[in-house]
């Protein structure tokens, strides 16, 4: 039997652009040329991860995500964690093994 398999990732955002630079810088990938303040993709860097979408709405980030990505420190957690500050993320919360980021829209996200 044949299954489904997830092609990409679709984020609500309040600015497309801003957080596809973001995502994109984050993952080492790149923006697609047609990026807009409306929509916006970043493909997905490497073979077999989804890509990204991300679309404006109107309304404002209200409650905590209910889905989030795991990522996975390619060195040392503190060097990653400096490296997504850098690029627009915001440290929620911190332990020793584990860090929990925002993106620019407040979505969080977790280091390890």
């Amino acid at each position: 039997m044949r299954t489904s398999f997830i092609k990409s990732v679709t984020f609500d955002c309040q600015d497309a652009l801003v957080a596809a630079r973001f995502w994109a810088a984050a993952l080492g990938s790149t923006v697609d040329e047609d990026a807009t303040a409306d929509k916006a993709y970043v493909e997905a860097p490497g073979w077999g991860g989804p890509n990204l979408w991300f679309v404006r709405v109107p309304e404002p980030k209200t409650a905590k995500n209910r889905v989030h990505f795991d990522l996975r420190a390619p060195g040392l957690l503190p060097d990653e964690v400096e490296r997504l500050v850098g690029v627009g993320a915001t440290v929620a919360r911190a332990s020793d093994d584990l860090v929990v980021l925002q993106d620019p829209d407040g979505n969080e996200f977790c280091v390890e």
